[in-house]
């Protein structure tokens, strides 16, 4: 590693303004100075070994050899790069992972056409830290540059909904028929917003960004698509032996009045509805961490915490367990993936109806975008509040928890409030 240097957060943003026309980078960044959930944001760029699946089909990349693809289960093939090549990886696993992960299927149509899964080995690292404003170059060369690098514009066209209003209730319905027949007791039903996307995708992030910081923001710009990610979930994290997850569910819209504001804190905070979604995918998470962790050491350190964004409040719980230090941690992700939150419980049977309900294949939201360093411990997000972008058209799904005791207009509006992080779109 090369020595640290305090440059300051306008330092660290001018190497990522840079670099953001180019491909393939990622940034994962704390949006939130201080947010004790994510100190830490990270540059990596210029691949020296890529994997990309779509599918069973797998593509590998590594300097100066010759491209190869293949077929095979996309959890091995990382797992084998990782051993070939091993170090830092960038990247992120779609939500269709999941048809490796149990025996269900995709059939929906494509909206974005982006891999299933990509993960990149970087030449180039930088990592700054929020609390100190140290910014560490891990790995590669990085020049002086100015504090501002001029990004182009972008242009959004009328965001439209792919899922008209009165489809989306009558799914919603046939779920609670479905919860009531007892195959599942709450379930995550999204539908997506489209609209045509002209100009810097980076510039679309940093639009984001502005409307409200969040504390696993990440921005990916890859071959032919882009990723602009708000998202205030993290999916799993590891760090040593330990291994934690932070599930969101219970979520109201903020008011520009701060007594209605309180009240909708307190409101939200005592909703027996929120509470019981959360609880109900903080067990699912708890089993799911259980596949990998130690016994007995799976604990729920803090259930219910209220924590506020800019155009939301929500409720999230902290869910850990110990794992034996030589676990894969591409097997601990395997595990647990895709995040509760996203799913519904029991998992399987939310999975096979989201399949058949919804009309559009997930892709990479609801999957998880992050990193995995040398020594193995790792830190993913849940991919919502994001933008997918590709031939000049811009997804952005949206959705949310539904059990029993759900209205169905309410969760309409809900989904909607959900899109607010999107510029442009107000309800």
């Amino acid at each position: 590693m090369q020595n640290s240097h305090i440059y300051g957060k306008k330092k660290f943003l001018a190497h990522v303004e840079a670099l953001s026309e180019q491909t393939p980078m990622l940034l994962l960044e704390s949006q939130q100075e201080g947010h004790s959930s994510n100190q830490y944001s990270w540059l990596a760029a210029d691949p020296k070994v890529e994997i990309t699946a779509f599918g069973n089909r797998i593509t590998t990349k590594a300097a100066g050899l010759k491209e190869r693809v293949g077929s095979g289960n996309p959890w091995q093939a990382f797992r084998e790069i990782r051993k070939k090549y091993p170090g830092w990886y960038f990247g992120y696993f779609g939500y269709d992972l999941k048809n490796f992960t149990e025996n269900l299927y995709s059939n929906n149509s494509d909206l974005c056409k982006t891999p299933d899964m990509y993960f990149f080995q970087p030449e180039r690292l930088l990592r700054y830290h929020h609390l100190t404003g140290m910014i560490d170059p891990i790995k590669g060369r990085w020049g002086e540059l100015q504090e501002s690098v001029e990004i182009p514009d972008f242009r959004l066209g009328k965001i439209e909904q792919a899922t008209r209003r009165e489809d989306y209730l009558s799914r919603i319905k046939q779920a609670q028929e479905r919860i009531r027949e007892g195959e599942f007791y709450e379930i995550n039903l999204t539908h997506s917003l489209y609209s045509i996307f002209e100009g810097s995708p980076f510039a679309l992030y940093q639009a984001m960004k502005r409307k409200g910081p969040v504390p696993f923001g990440a921005f990916l710009s890859a071959d032919g698509y882009a990723v602009s990610c708000a998202s205030p979930e993290r999916f799993l994290c590891k760090r040593g032996e330990r291994v934690f997850s932070q599930p969101i569910k219970g979520t109201a819209a903020r008011h520009s009045d701060p007594k209605k504001d309180r009240l909708t804190q307190k409101n939200l905070i005592d909703s027996e509805k929120d509470r019981a979604e959360n609880l109900m995918i903080v067990d699912l998470v708890r089993h799911d961490i259980s596949r990998v962790a130690k016994p007995g050491s799976v604990r729920v350190p803090v259930l219910f915490e209220l924590q506020s964004f800019e155009t939301v409040h929500q409720l999230i719980s902290t869910i850990e367990g110990e794992v034996v230090r030589d676990t894969d941690p591409v097997d601990i992700l395997k595990n647990c993936f895709p995040m509760g939150s996203m799913t519904g419980a029991p998992k399987i049977s939310a999975m096979e109806t989201i399949e058949e309900l919804e009309d559009y294949k997930r892709g990479i939201y609801s999957g998880a975008i992050g990193y995995i360093s040398p020594d193995h411990d790792f830190d993913f997000n849940v991919v919502i509040r994001s933008a997918i972008l590709s031939d000049n058209r811009l997804v952005y799904p949206v959705g949310g928890a539904i059990t029993s005791g759900s209205d169905p207009k309410d969760e309409w509006e809900e989904t909607l409030v959900k899109a607010r992080a999107l510029p442009g779109f107000s309800i």
